[in-house]
This record gives structure tokens, sequence and C-alpha cells, in this order.
């Protein structure tokens, strides 16, 4: 083989050495000829261009996890809150995410802060705290909407810090403390109240049975002497008690 016939293998192993790509599972490839979209997008595995005339834009496929750094924003109700968010998306169309956008990942983090700050912003402090699901939804829907002309499909959108000033922590301590206070006087009060519907009832069960508050009274006294007390003291209607008793007796023989 003459040299020219070698040089002319060479030449040709190495345009079409340039020109072998291989597209990995979690990719799509995207080829532009002269500068526009040729043919389908290109599935994983080995896959041919030609050089210089073809390029390859290789577009990851996996679901890609981008955190929203915590930012100031004022409440509905003018409070400034600090909040971080976390979002997750996947390139769906790897076309549209070439030719419609520069920078897609740059882009969604910048849509996404914005939109977090705007949909807090028109929420109260209780809202923020109490509807997050409610927040996330409403911020994944404006996301969706915005990124589906890059081809992207947002999967995720989730608020993950909300960090208050110390003051507004220490009112809502303050709130908390007399919310248990007011749950504990109600159950006290609830308390009293049974209490006094019970001895209610019993006050009408002795003055039907007058003998029964004696018996009580008896009854009182034996609990005081097993407790070995020296000095006991008796009740003005302890004799009444006796004579009672000695009635009651009388009447049952």
């Amino acid at each position: 083989m003459t040299a020219g016939g070698i040089i002319v293998l060479v030449i040709l192993f190495i345009i079409i050495a340039n020109g072998v790509r291989i597209i990995n599972q979690y990719e799509r490839g995207v080829v532009l000829r002269l500068g526009k979209v040729r043919g389908q997008v290109k599935q994983p595995g080995l896959r041919l261009i030609i050089p210089i005339i073809d390029q390859m834009r290789k577009v990851p496929m996996r679901t890609v996890t981008l955190p929203v750094d915590s930012q100031k924003i004022i409440s509905k109700d003018n409070v400034s809150i600090d909040v971080a968010a976390v979002a997750y998306y996947q390139i769906v169309d790897p076309i549209k995410s070439v030719v419609e956008i520069e920078n897609v990942v740059a882009a969604i983090y910048q849509i996404a802060q914005t939109t977090v700050r705007n949909v807090v912003g028109q929420s109260t402090l209780d809202e923020v705290l109490s509807q997050t699901d409610k927040i996330n939804d409403a911020i994944k829907g404006i996301l969706d909407g915005a990124t589906e002309k890059w081809g992207v499909y947002v999967n995720t959108v989730a608020v993950k810090d909300i960090q208050l000033p110390d003051t507004m922590q220490r009112a809502m301590a303050k709130q908390a403390e007399a919310e248990r206070e007011k749950r504990a006087k109600i159950i006290a009060a609830e308390g009293e109240q049974l209490s006094a519907t019970k001895l209610g009832e019993a006050a009408d069960i002795i003055s039907a049975h007058p003998i029964a508050l004696q018996l009580r009274n008896l009854q009182t006294l034996t609990e005081i002497a097993s407790d070995k007390n020296s000095t006991i003291v008796f009740p003005a209607q302890f004799m009444d008690t006796m004579s009672s008793i000695k009635s009651f007796m009388s009447k049952e023989q």
C-alpha cells in the first residue's frame, strides 16, 4: 500500500472516529446539521454523525433536584420570613430544551425562586404555616405552565424551610401558652360543673333519705379514726345521728 493510501485510510479513520457518539441510557441526542435540527431524537446506544457538519447535544432525561435558596419574603399580613424550597423537574422534550432555551437549569431556578416569592407573598403567615400543601400545588401549577414550552415537566415543588423572626416566635409561643391555659381553665370549669351536678343529685337523694346523711357522718368518723388521730371532732349533728339510728333500728325490729 502506498503512502497516499495510508494517509487516506488514516483520514477516514479519524473522520469515522470523530463521528461516533455513545448515548447513555438516561440521555437522548439532538442532532443539529448545519445549525438545523435533523431527524428524530437519537435513542441510547452507538450513533454516527457526520463530523464538522453535524453537532450532537446530549440531553439528560433523569429527574433533577433543584434547591431554591432561602430568601426573605414579606407575607400578606406584613411578616418578614425566610423561605427555602426544592423543585424536582424532568426534561420530556429534548428538542425544545435545546432550541427554546439557552440554559434550562438556570432558567428554571430563576422562575422557581420568583414564583415562590410571589405565591408566599400573597399568603398570610398562618396560611404559609398550615396550608403548605396548597402553596406547593400553586407553585407547581405556575412552574408547569411556564416551563412547558421548554420541554420540561415539574414533578414536585416543596417549601422545605420557613424561618420566623425571633419576635414572632416569642409571640407565637405566648399565644400557644395562652391557648393551653384557656383549655386548662375550660376543663377545670367543666369538672366543677360535673362535680356540682353530682353533688346536687346526691343532695336530692339525701333529702329523700335523711338517715343517709347520718350514715355518711359515721363513715367519715371511721375514716378519721383509722388514721390514729388523738383528737376527733364530732359534728353537732352527731347526737341527732345516734337518736336517728336508734329510731331506725327500733323500726326495723
